[in-house]
């Protein structure tokens, strides 16, 4: 089996998710299991990589930020707030290049607003994770394939007043990483299934700071909110990748040629945590992950099983049957599943902008800790924008990652608007 076909097995066995796992040397830490690696994983991963480079330069915190066509995988909600009447765009990202060469994410959007209430827009993602050669267990070549995963989205949005609008999108996704493979013991399918996302956007564009013009935007959405998902018949049904993000930004206007934009951004999975099992396959700490979409979107804000004691074997320490945990600890890993987004850009008379920004995730939640760095170009009717990934750690596979993005104006700026009337 060549190092290609290894590193599918490990995307098909992690369901895509590659993350860098950072150890601990202390000592003390181990045997009080603090450093105790929980990754949260889910199916269908790639339905939440950051498709556009714009957020993807400021730290992939892109909820509240001003809209574009590329909102309606943010925040479509956003899109009533646009001064644009209707923009398309496309963004290409070579994916894990330090692992492969022919792995990308190429996604098309646009967007287009009808009077000063409504709007809808859509997107269609692929992924594509190249050529594979499948073998079997004696090394034998069965075929080659090339394993790839879609999402079509459509999504509408409505204007409550002149602060808040309302969102919400349908989606299709299909992921195929296996073209029906036949296995031992199993006949292998493409996992399928619908959801939807909710938003919710305030957009206060009247405020002052310091004599200049400002403008504040909060904005909420649930992403993903659909069935569990299975790539045989006989396996048990994963969840996908839901996940509340919680947006802020902020916007200066300096003058007629220069404004700045700090945006942050919360986000979480809205997935069942992991529970601690013992040798015997009961949970010890924690919740069971066996339960529906509702019910693991409700219990992922208590279910962590927080920090357990081990001996100095490394095992759990179990006290009639449950496993001893540290006092407090299951909040303080609760607070661990939240990300944290930052990210700043400049415009320059809306021709040229600079942009920045960080992600944060906790070391034994997955351990994704990038800065990124970008640049963005105007020119009419077109935009240009790129972005580069830095990793903190080494070896990461997100390392120098790049995305290029190209938005195409279809409308002018909204003419003076003429009240709708009334519905």
């Amino acid at each position: 089996m060549n190092s290609k076909n290894i590193i599918f097995s490990c995307l098909f066995l992690f369901l895509g998710t590659l993350p860098y796992f950072a150890q601990s040397n202390d000592k003390l830490d181990q045997l009080d299991g603090r450093n105790r690696l929980n990754t949260i994983t889910t199916a269908l991963p790639f339905m939440g990589i950051t498709p556009d480079s714009r957020a993807g330069a400021m730290g992939d915190a892109g909820t509240a930020l001003s809209p574009n066509s590329n909102s309606v995988y943010w925040n479509t909600s956003m899109l009533n707030f646009s001064e644009k009447k209707a923009e398309v765009s496309l963004s290409y990202t070579p994916w894990l290049r330090h692992l492969a060469n022919d792995i990308h994410l190429s996604n098309f959007s646009f967007f287009s607003k009808f009077g000063t209430r409504h709007a809808i827009g859509g997107n269609f993602r692929y992924f594509s994770l190249g050529m594979i050669t499948f073998t079997d267990n004696t090394g034998q070549v069965l075929r080659e394939d090339t394993p790839n995963e879609f999402e079509a989205t459509l999504g509408y949005a409505f204007k409550l007043s002149e602060k808040m609008s309302f969102g919400i999108n349908g989606k299709f996704a299909n992921s195929n990483l296996t073209g029906g493979l036949t296995t031992p013991g199993a006949n292998t399918k493409a996992a399928r299934t619908g959801a939807a996302d909710i938003s919710f956007s305030y957009v206060d564009s009247k405020l002052k700071l310091s004599g200049n013009d400002a403008t504040y935007a909060l904005g909420i959405t649930i992403n993903n909110i659909g069935n569990k998902v299975s790539y045989t018949d006989a396996s048990k049904r994963d969840f996908i990748p839901t996940n509340l993000k919680i947006g802020n930004s902020y916007k200066i206007d300096f003058d007629q040629y220069n404004d700045i934009t700090f945006a942050l951004d919360l986000q979480k999975l809205l997935v069942p945590s992991p529970p601690i099992y013992n040798d015997s396959g009961q949970v010890i700490s924690g919740k069971t992950s066996e339960v529906g979409v509702i019910g693991g979107m409700l219990q992922s804000f208590y279910d962590a099983p927080g920090f357990p004691e081990l001996d100095e074997n490394g095992d759990v320490i179990e006290e009639d049957g449950k496993a001893k945990i540290q006092s407090g600890s299951k909040f303080k890993e609760e607070l661990r599943e939240i990300n944290i987004c930052f990210g700043m850009e400049y415009w320059y008379n809306n021709v040229f902008a600079i942009r920045t920004g960080y992600f944060y995730e906790h070391k034994t939640k997955g351990a994704r800790q990038y800065f990124n760095i970008g640049l963005g170009l105007k020119y009419n009717m077109i935009g240009i924008d790129l972005s580069y990934l830095l990793a903190v750690k080494k070896n990461n596979p997100l390392a120098n990652t790049l995305r290029f993005s190209l938005r195409f104006d279809i409308g002018n700026k909204k003419d003076k608007e003429i009240p709708e009337k009334p519905e």
